[in-house]
């Protein structure tokens, strides 16, 4: 479309065909057409990095409900993160797999019903073994791609909860919990994923710990077991440095502060105000308070002044783990004026406090503390993709997605990191349009495998550097028999 104010452009071209069709002119006849051509190299990358194997030694799982529906769990699974790749937030979404020539590219290409039997045979012990498998496939892709660059200096956890609503009261687990929607408190019937993402300064988180629960739980219900567990994660990726967790003022209880004191790393966390903290917020002089320049923060241009009233001050604060325990920790103040009392005598002022136990000077400590909203783009690309709906009405079925969910989620952030350019730092949904989601034509002339692509694909460079550097990459070959 061309618009313009101009008097000579004033008119609306709209976009024309240049031929003219009829009702009969689509047909889906076309057997050698791949809708995902993308998820070639990204297969093969999860093949490189031991899927399959990792699926295989860890993971027994017996027909128990349908006989065979356990089989070939590796196949499966497989289809069903390729699906997800593709898009894929329900079982019946994985039919996409079959259309085409997409079952000329893959072996293993099953229909949704049998995927569904498939999930059904899980239990909640099954579930975790496929998430060790997830931990273990996070690793291999750190070791084989640039996923986490600068982790050996300094590494971030995130960990925090959500609320995905269900609509079934006959699903396994579903309860009503606590949700915010347009700023307003309220109760959904749901379950309640805890997530915890593994970042560095330069590059976007990936998922290193995920449990599914029911959507009553408490939003640090569980959470040390996780962090405990993250953190040996983050560890088998590479960071040998400083490790730092971040949550809110659900996660800033005793029993992940003192998992964090063990496991010897940083902690960043919001805490509850409660009268202690209040008395010595209070306590706090007012000469203490420094302004803080945020990213992209703006200056008068006359005084230089920053138009953010945004200020932050410390004192020590003494924190009781149990058993006398006895831990001095930093509490670092924020405070911004209260948007409620604009006309007030006297500047009336909102407290966000956190404890944190890093040597960071106090303004970089409240600007690296605000950085764990990051993992709300974790969230945004699961509740866009995978977690859109909850597929099953069986709990373990369903933590079983959200392990797939998450082999998924990395497995395209590794993707990226190897078509570099922009894909590095894109959404979910950008990389599955422009990367993933390219249809080709297959042909195999004298038994030689092509893909033909849409000549002028806005993302053609970064797809090729994709493609290049999985499909070049030196595989141990099978010995002969």
């Amino acid at each position: 479309m061309l618009k313009s104010g101009c008097p000579a452009f004033g008119k609306a071209f709209s976009v024309q065909s240049s031929y003219t069709f009829t009702v009969g002119s689509a047909v889906f006849d076309e057997r050698n057409l791949v809708s995902g051509a993308g998820l070639v190299p990204v297969l093969e990358l999860a093949e490189q990095t031991g899927l399959s194997e990792l699926i295989g030694e860890h993971m027994e799982l017996p027909s128990t409900r349908v006989k065979s529906g356990a089989v070939n769990p590796a196949g499966k699974l497989t289809a069903i993160i390729a699906a997800m790749a593709c898009g894929a937030d329900s079982i019946d979404d994985a039919g996409v797999l079959r259309a085409g020539g997409t079952p000329r590219v893959f072996d293993e290409v099953y229909a949704p019903s049998t995927l569904g039997i498939f999930l059904r045979e899980f239990t909640f012990g099954h579930a975790n073994q496929l998430a060790a498998v997830a931990r273990a496939h996070l690793v291999a892709l750190a070791q084989r791609t640039p996923l986490l660059p600068g982790i050996e200096q300094r590494a971030f956890l995130d960990i925090d909860s959500l609320l995905r609503p269900v609509y079934g009261h006959a699903k396994q687990g579903a309860s009503f919990g606590h949700a915010k929607i347009a700023s307003r408190a309220l109760l959904r019937l749901g379950l309640s994923p805890q997530i915890t993402t593994l970042s560095t300064a330069s590059a976007p988180p990936v998922i290193a710990e995920a449990q599914l629960r029911s959507g009553k739980a408490a939003s640090g219900r569980a959470a040390a077991r996780q962090v405990k567990q993250a953190i040996t994660t983050a560890r088998g990726c590479g960071a040998d440095g400083t490790i730092m967790l971040r949550g809110d003022s659900a996660f800033g209880t005793k029993k992940v502060i003192t998992t964090c004191i063990e496991e010897g790393v940083e902690f960043s966390l919001s805490v509850t105000r409660n009268r202690t903290i209040t008395t010595a917020i209070e306590a706090i002089d007012e000469a203490a308070y420094t302004p803080v320049h945020y990213p992209g923060a703006v200056a008068d241009p006359d005084t230089g002044a920053l138009i953010s009233d945004a200020e932050v001050a410390e004192t020590p604060y003494p924190l009781r783990l149990g058993r006398g325990r006895m831990l001095t920790v930093r509490l670092v103040v924020r405070r911004v004026k209260d948007a409620r009392y604009p006309d007030a005598l006297f500047p009336v002022w909102r407290y966000h406090p956190f404890v944190t136990n890093s040597p960071l000077p106090v303004a970089e400590a409240d600007i690296t503390h605000r950085r764990h909203a990051i993992i709300e783009t974790t969230f945004a690309d699961l509740i866009d993709g995978p977690l859109a709906h909850i597929p099953s009405g069986l709990f373990a079925a369903n933590c079983a997605w959200l392990a797939c969910a998450v082999i998924t989620h990395n497995l395209l952030r590794a993707a990226a990191t190897l078509a570099g350019g922009d894909a590095t730092v894109a959404r979910g949904a950008t990389l599955r349009r422009d990367l993933v989601n390219v249809p080709a034509r297959f042909a195999a002339p004298a038994r030689k495998p092509t893909l033909h692509l849409p000549i002028h694909w806005p993302r053609q460079l970064e797809w090729k550097t994709l493609w290049d550097n999985v499909i070049s990459y030196p595989t141990v070959q099978p010995r002969a028999a």
